[in-house]
């Protein structure tokens, strides 16, 4: 029987149904090997040579499919139909060739298919290759790019900026992209404008809108009522008119739908509609793949397979009837310039069934399936028809001029199943049905004012920056008109679709790397996210300064471009992978060559220096922005702190401890500790001070002398408010480290202190011994409030030290429905896992572990049972009574 391979182990067991028992189908979990983290494992002195490990969690997988091989000398290559996949395939050859689990005459055959069908998977078993060569060394220059940028530049970093963690090919362009946004809204500047609207009633009694478009007969333009007084007068010139409907002009229109899904674009739309990230929706859609429900999810390609194209006409067809189907099918050509990721477009295997028809039970599922279907549907449907009417009304002399727009749905035609979603708010105006208006009748004000309608009218979203808009109603005899107050809005900060989508058109990244990308950055700690957009931390402005000083070319968007358009090449066979590296390697270590002899504190100029216009922008009153509002002698410039983050402090210091947030002045937050810190009170003859320092807030006793340089001082701890410490809760904090009692068994000191990772239990002699036990506490009040019985029991529950302490899971799934027992998902030394009874299953890397179904656990427990020899328990037995309904409930 030949043994097949694919990634997952639900894959596995779905191809395994398809080929019957004459086939051995095994998963690889992922890649089984990688460049192992330390210097020296792509030497370019050597013709760029790599030297791979097998991944401690793999060996185990790889020596399940070599001892498969000892029976069934015959191996069959599934793997992904995308680079990453062909690298899998590679790897698993190359590995399974050092243990020798291969002869040489041993068959080794790749297959590829899009879809996990029956259809799809026979077919591709009648049509077996080799692997890509190409393909592959597309990858090995990705992944030699990515090793040499990132174990070369990041060391550089750490030296050169403290607090940087790392730099990356891609991650660094796309981080400059966020911190660049940041920028362009800081430095904006809202300018005023006002518009004029009315509203009208026709003599059949129906309401509708119309907005000044003409003035003293100009055509106005956006900024042309520029205050208030201006938008007065445009007022009083439209309500001392008689006005008249000049003309109505009906035009037809049509809407065609968007093309289906490809990964960029799936990500945007499920971000869009779902708030969904990136790597949420690609996690999502890897578990719809591996049930069959859509094809592969990882693609550049818009277009769809002649069968597929048919099948959503006759679906469209039976669902909605013959008018929604167009005359000829649609067809949708690929943007992508190489094929190693345009495969067909992501939709359902199987148009006919709609979310409701496959029962998917998980939300995420059930949400991006239903997406998918209806988009593909959608693509293949008739064009909406509209009507698009333009009202023009005026005076007699052609002063003043009005315009009111609307539309209607003649045929709804794709609009019936799936509207395509929007990153702005954009103008609704179109949205509005006009009622029936006819040229030349008279043009009368409606009573009652526009009011609230106004903003709505509008259609202007209001800016993240949260600039009011007023509106004023100004009445004029029986009608209303209204003056609307407006300010130009910011560029919006990136979300992850519209970074995605910003991404995609500068050619950064490809469809296998955009989510791993958005999450790596905000895993460094350089981007938050919050509200569902990004944000630069001060780590990321830093780096992104520093890499443009001193490695421009690496960060430009054009550098980054062409080389993923010249991996394009290799893949398709036109370009030497190590050529290519060699003319990398060459620049690039002479950059990095270049910052040998760079000190801290010349980058840290450099850098205040960049960032000068936006840390220390022009005072109104022309006096130096650098200098120290405090001391009035010291120079401000950027510092950075140990944990990374930087910002703007005094050069007298510690004299002058004045200290503002990394930015533009204005951001300092409402603190009422000033930068001399603030006086809490005396204790035992001391003044108790809170500060505000480099490291944080702390509080201190007493003041810094020559005799006592070194003051008792204690930090703050995170939870508490600075600003409202009182001097009980100051002097408590000093009162620490706190002694609790001698260990009842060996007499050694236990100690109650907080600490840079937070509250903790020290045994040892001494609080500054550095052996003894540590044992982290829950909270800041047990440093103060834990007894010797509680101490005792918590040193004692401390991993590696009596009985071990009860993991905190990361999801309980519930009762095993086989066997019973309880199935959790927990955090291990080496990585994710399952529980259940006496069984530990490692969850790979390519699943999330929150997001582990009760199916795929059930499936890694089997495996993990199958492979260690353990006996599974009896299953339980059903109460007779529920059988029955429990078997209806089953069907």
């Amino acid at each position: 029987m030949p043994v097949v391979v694919v990634e997952s182990p639900a894959k596995a067991k779905t191809i395994n149904k398809y080929l019957g028992p004459d086939y051995t189908v095994l998963a690889s979990y992922g890649h089984v090997r990688d460049l192992p983290p330390k210097d020296g494992s792509v030497d370019p002195d050597a013709d760029f040579e790599m030297k791979w490990e097998v991944a401690s969690d793999s060996k185990k997988h790889v020596k399940a499919i070599a001892d498969a091989l000892k029976d069934d000398p015959q191996l069959i290559l599934a793997t992904d139909p995308d680079r990453e996949g062909e690298a899998i395939s590679w790897h698993l050859e190359q590995a399974l060739r050092a243990r020798r689990a291969l002869k040489k005459d041993t068959p080794v055959s790749r297959v590829v298919f899009n879809a996990i069908t029956k259809s799809a998977v026979t077919e591709a078993m009648q049509k077996p290759r080799d692997v890509d060569a190409p393909l592959v060394e597309a990858y090995l220059a990705r992944r030699a790019l990515d090793y040499l940028v990132g174990f070369n530049l990041s060391p550089v970093l750490w030296r050169k900026l403290p607090g940087a963690k790392s730099a990356g090919r891609v991650q660094s362009v796309c981080l400059r992209l966020i911190v660049e946004r940041e920028m362009e809204i800081e430095a904006f500047r809202p300018r005023e404008y006002w518009s004029v609207r009315a509203q009208f009633t026709t003599p059949r009694g129906q309401a509708f809108e119309a907005r000044l478009t003409v003035l003293g007969g100009r055509k106005l333009d956006r900024f042309d009522l520029a205050d208030a007084t201006a938008a007065e007068v445009a007022v009083q010139a439209v309500t001392s008119r008689a006005l008249t409907v000049r003309s109505v002009e009906a035009k037809p229109g049509t809407r065609n739908p968007a093309p289906p899904f490809m990964t960029s674009t799936l990500q945007q739309e499920a971000s869009r509609k779902f708030g969904m990230g990136a790597r949420a929706t690609m996690s999502t859609a890897q578990r719809l793949y591996e049930a069959g429900h859509i094809t592969y999810m990882r693609t550049d390609g818009i277009d769809m397979a002649p069968e597929a194209v048919h099948a959503a006409r006759d679906a469209i067809k039976d669902r909605y009837g013959a008018d929604y189907v167009p005359d000829s099918p649609r067809m949708y050509k690929n943007k992508a310039k190489n094929a190693q990721e345009a495969h067909e477009c992501i939709r359902p295997t199987d148009m006919t069934r709609d979310a409701a028809a496959l029962k998917i039970a998980e939300s995420d599922q059930r949400k991006l399936y239903d997406l998918i279907w209806k988009r593909t549907l959608a693509s293949q449907m008739a064009a909406a028809k509209l009507e698009r009417t333009t009202v023009e009304i005026a005076d007699a002399d052609g002063q003043v001029g009005l315009r009111a727009t609307g539309q209607r749905i003649v045929f709804d035609g794709f609009l019936k199943v799936y509207e395509e979603g929007r990153d702005d708010a954009g103008d609704t105006e179109d949205g509005r049905i006009l009622p029936q208006i006819m040229e030349g009748e008279a043009a009368k004000f409606s009573e009652g004012a526009l009011g609230a309608d106004f903003d709505k009218a509008e259609g202007q979203a209001e800016g993240e920056s949260g600039m009011r808009r007023k509106a004023s109603a100004i009445l004029a005899g029986n009608g209303a008109v209204l003056a609307g107050q407006h300010f130009t809005q910011p560029p919006p900060r990136y979300t992850e679709a519209t970074l995605v989508k910003r991404m995609e058109e500068l050619g950064i990244g490809r469809p296998s790397t955009y989510a791993s990308i958005v999450t790596t950055i905000q895993d460094r700690g350089y981007v938050r996210k919050e509200q569902n957009r990004l944000f630069p931390e001060d780590k990321g402005r830093l780096v992104t300064a520093f890499l443009e000083n001193y490695f421009r070319r690496y960060v430009e968007y054009d550098f980054t471009a062409d080389l993923e358009e010249a991996l394009d090449h290799v893949s398709a066979g036109d370009r030497d992978y190590k050529e290519l590296l060699a003319r990398f390697w060459r620049d690039f270590s002479a950059a990095i060559a270049e910052t040998a002899e760079l000190r801290i504190t010349e980058v840290l100029e450099k850098i205040n220096e960049v960032l000068e216009p936006h840390l220390f922008p022009p005072t109104e009153d022309g006096t130096d922005p650098r200098l120290c509002p405090n001391c009035g002698q010291g120079r401000l410039s950027m510092r950075t702190a140990r944990s990374g983050g930087a910002f703007i402090g005094c050069s007298n210091y510690p004299e002058c401890r004045y200290t503002r947030p990394f930015g533009p002045p204005g951001l300092e937050e409402g603190s009422g500790i000033p930068p001399e810190g603030k006086v809490l009170g005396e204790d035992a003859g001391d003044k108790i001070y809170a500060f505000k320092g480099r490291f944080g807030p702390y509080v201190q006793r007493g003041e810094v002398t020559d005799d006592n340089k070194k003051p008792p001082r204690q930090s703050i701890p995170k939870g508490w408010t600075p600003e409202e410490v009182d001097l009980a809760q100051a002097v408590k904090l000093l009162s620490l480290p706190r002694e609790i009692g001698k260990h009842p068994e060996d007499g050694v000191t236990i100690w109650a202190n907080i600490g840079r990772y937070g509250p903790y239990l020290k045994h040892a002699d001494s609080i500054s011994d550095r052996g003894g036990t540590n044992a982290n506490l829950d909270s800041v009040e047990d440093v103060f409030e834990i007894g010797m019985n509680r101490a005792v029991e918590v040193l004692a529950a401390k991993p590696g030290r009596g009985r071990p302490a009860a993991a905190k899971p990361l999801a309980e799934l519930g009762e095993h429905p086989e066997f019973g027992g309880e199935v959790k998902v927990l955090k291990g030394r080496y990585g994710p896992y399952v529980k259940w009874d006496k069984i530990n299953a490692t969850i790979p890397d390519t699943v999330e572990p929150t997001e582990l179904t009760m199916a795929q656990a059930v499936d890694l427990i089997a495996e993990r049972a199958a492979k260690s020899g353990k006996k599974t328990p009896k299953k339980k037995a059903a109460p007779k009574k529920k059988s029955a309904a429990t078997k209806a409930t089953a069907k």
